[in-house]
């Protein structure tokens, strides 16, 4: 079992930023895929970023490209994701998930462990 628990969420106007967090317990995801999604209001929910188990690779939609930017620390088996020139578009719940299976980085279907998410709202 691993809980993921984001934080960091709020409302920010465009062009602003805000730093997400996700914190796991109890157990290490030193040795997993992490990876970041979102949702919003009646849509699908969509893949944001991703980060292999040593941080060496990462993966990034191309609507958040050189915008956002995903890390983690594997000491504080922790995960970030600092967001950059929020625009309204990018207003969603942000979930944290991990996968203790082979994963596909962007399919949110290989994940099997999720956070409750964290709202962000980027006012125009």
């Amino acid at each position: 079992q691993v809980q993921l628990v984001e934080s960091g969420g709020g409302l920010v106007q465009a062009g602003g930023s805000l730093r997400l967090s996700c914190v796991a317990s109890r157990r290490t995801i030193s040795g997993y895929v992490m990876g970041w999604f979102r949702q919003a209001p009646g849509k699908e929910r969509e893949f944001v970023a991703a980060i292999t188990r040593s941080g060496d690779n990462t993966f990034y939609s191309d609507s958040v490209k050189g915008r956002f930017t995903i890390s983690r620390d594997n000491a504080k088996n922790s995960v970030y994701l600092q967001m950059n020139s929020l625009k309204s578009e990018d207003t969603a719940v942000y979930y944290c998930a991990t996968s203790t299976l082979v994963v596909v980085p962007y399919d949110s279907s290989t994940y099997n462990y999720w956070g409750q998410g964290t709202q962000v709202t980027v006012s125009s």
